[in-house]
């Protein structure tokens, strides 16, 4: 890690200052922009991104369509579930709002996870709420209306971004996380303007009633912050619950 730079990403900044200091030295600055595909299957994944700043979802994309399973922003790490495993992608990992990085080879992971039980211990929480945020996803996408999914998934990438940032998202991409057609989008976000709790103009989302957006959202909002909430409870150094 660069010497005038204290990391911004949560899970980092989790870790305690021996850990830390064996993963410093590997880490680049980065920038994550619009678009970009940090990784995708069956392509082997090189580097877990750590983002300060941007959003990154984590979609599955089908022959017609596809659906967004988790997004990852300051308070985890891009790749890192797939680094732990075989080494390759189990989807696609797409900029959705730019911001700053910090990017990680992925041998001086594993070789620093084999040095530190504290270290283990912290990804294997940050694992388990991946998965858990990746299968609250599937079930919404079954179980919930549009509308509500919409508010779960706008309150999830504002508790991702620095600084309560607008969200440069626009139909296209709505419609692909959301695993529905452009027409929905612009329904259900009408509708969630004209009650007050959004600004909805040129590709870019203001949120502005936060209660009145999560009154709206579906219960796998709750559910999935709650999850994170017990990894920041742990504070790598095996003090957490």
């Amino acid at each position: 890690m660069p010497s005038d730079l204290t990391p911004r990403n949560r899970l980092l900044a989790a870790l305690a200052p021996d850990d830390l200091g064996r993963l410093a030295s590997h880490l680049d600055r980065a920038e994550l922009a619009h678009g970009a595909v940090l990784h995708e299957p069956p392509g082997e994944v090189g580097h877990v991104w750590f983002p300060e700043g941007g959003v990154v979802s984590i979609a599955v994309a089908l022959r017609r369509g596809g659906a967004e399973g988790a997004v990852v922003g300051l308070e985890g790490a891009v790749g890192l579930v797939d680094a732990l495993g075989d080494g390759r992608a189990s989807a696609r990992a797409i900029v959705q709002v730019p911001g700053p990085a910090l990017r990680l080879p992925v041998d001086p992971l594993l070789a620093a996870l084999e040095a530190s039980a504290a270290l283990r211990r912290l990804c294997a929480g940050y694992v388990q709420a991946f998965v858990a945020e990746a299968l609250h996803s599937a079930a919404c996408h079954a179980a919930h209306k549009a509308e509500a999914r919409l508010a779960r998934w706008l309150l999830l990438v504002q508790d991702r971004v620095a600084d309560g940032a607008a969200l440069p998202l626009g139909q296209a991409f709505l419609a692909l996380m959301l695993g529905v057609r452009r027409t929905t989008v612009t329904e259900v976000a009408g509708r969630l303007q004209v009650a007050g709790l959004i600004a909805y103009r040129q590709g870019r989302i203001h949120v502005l009633d936060r209660a009145g957006l999560e009154a709206a959202a579906c219960e796998c909002y709750g559910a999935i912050r709650r999850c994170y909430g017990r990894l920041a409870a742990d504070d790598g150094t095996g003090s957490g619950s």
